[in-house]
């Protein structure tokens, strides 16, 4: 049983904040490395040579900027998916949680999940959307934007089109739950030491191990997933698809009959190497933004620390420690004014 604990220190828009712009620069560093992913899941000609290949062929046909494609789409996707996954998680964290204020690790993995598919079912359009900006062609290309590319979609393919591969998506969340599951449940084992001792760098660690292995068991319907949101006749080459089919079902049939079973993991490489860089950009840059938003707070004394700022009693909300601060200086002001006369 783990107790579900919030920094009530920072405001619900401090820290959606610190995690979008700790999103939004940990994506931006590990774009190329989700690029090659993508575009290895699709198939398209620049994977025949492998990952180095693939980057060289994308830069000489394409340019250097060709390995952000998409990525803007991904970062604006993150302010909405955070905002609703945060808020949905803390209805199921709610709901989940006994009377003693405990949730079970299973209910806290589930809860996460649950908001996850949430979030992702809402905001699934963007993820449409950047999936076909990486797969055009950046000097030939068939959306000049993302408002473009949703209004060409929508008008060409109809609705559903922006949810296409959805399907594989909220499956696809089952083994990763699992996944995360059988690695958290087996981290005071691994360490030898009870969950609650664990260290921040033990954190970041098994961060790292529980997301490689729930990537790599919902991978299959990831890579089912791109190749439904690339695949259009609309498209050149039908979305650079490297096969063809008319369904989920059919795309896994497909897959494995032209490519193997293990063509249902291709990108999987790209993918893992992103994860270390990933998570250590992320987690350093939303420690440093927290710090920052507790030193206007008024919590601690710098931002470039946790050291606490004398005399401020930290079990205080934000808002009631600038009331009591604000009531302070009326009385020392009505006192200092009282001694004048």
């Amino acid at each position: 049983m783990a107790t579900w604990r919030r920094d009530g220190r920072v405001t619900a828009l401090q820290r959606l904040g610190c995690a979008g712009l700790a999103g939004a620069l940990s994506l931006s560093l590990t774009a190329p490395l989700e690029l090659l992913t993508v575009l290895a899941q699709v198939g398209t000609w620049h994977c025949r040579r492998g990952l180095r290949g693939a980057g060289r062929s994308l830069c000489r046909a394409e340019g250097v900027r060709a390995l952000w494609k998409g990525n803007l789409t991904a970062c604006l996707r993150l302010f909405p998916y955070s905002a609703l996954q945060l808020a949905a998680s803390r209805r199921l964290v709610i709901l989940f949680t006994d009377e003693l204020g405990h949730i079970s690790h299973w209910r806290a993995i589930m809860a996460g999940s649950l908001a996850g598919m949430v979030a992702t079912v809402v905001t699934y359009p963007t993820d449409v959307i950047k999936t076909r900006l990486i797969v055009q062609n950046r000097l030939e290309p068939s959306y000049e934007g993302i408002l473009h590319a949703f209004y060409k979609i929508y008008h060409q393919e109809g609705l559903l089109a922006l949810y296409r591969g959805v399907s594989p998506a909220i499956l696809g969340a089952v083994p990763f739950s699992a996944g995360s599951f059988f690695v958290y449940i087996n981290l005071d084992k691994i360490w030898r030491e009870p969950i609650v001792h664990f260290t921040p760098l033990q954190n970041f660690i098994n961060g790292c191990v529980a997301a490689g292995v729930a990537q790599t068991l919902s991978f299959p319907f990831e890579t089912v997933k791109r190749k439904m949101q690339a695949q259009s006749p609309w498209l050149p080459h039908y979305g650079a698809v490297d096969v063809h089919f008319t369904g989920m079902a059919d795309c896994f049939r497909q897959t494995v009959k032209n490519k193997g079973v293990l063509g249902l993991w291709s990108g999987l490489t790209p993918s893992l190497l992103k994860i270390v860089p990933y998570f250590g950009v992320m987690f350093s840059t939303f420690e440093f933004c927290k710090r920052v938003c507790l030193y206007r707070n008024g919590y601690i004394e710098s931002p470039l620390n946790y050291k606490l700022t004398p005399g401020v009693d930290q079990s205080l909300q934000p808002q009631e420690l600038r009331e009591l601060k604000l009531l302070r200086r009326e009385n020392f002001e009505s006192r200092k004014s009282a001694l004048e006369n």
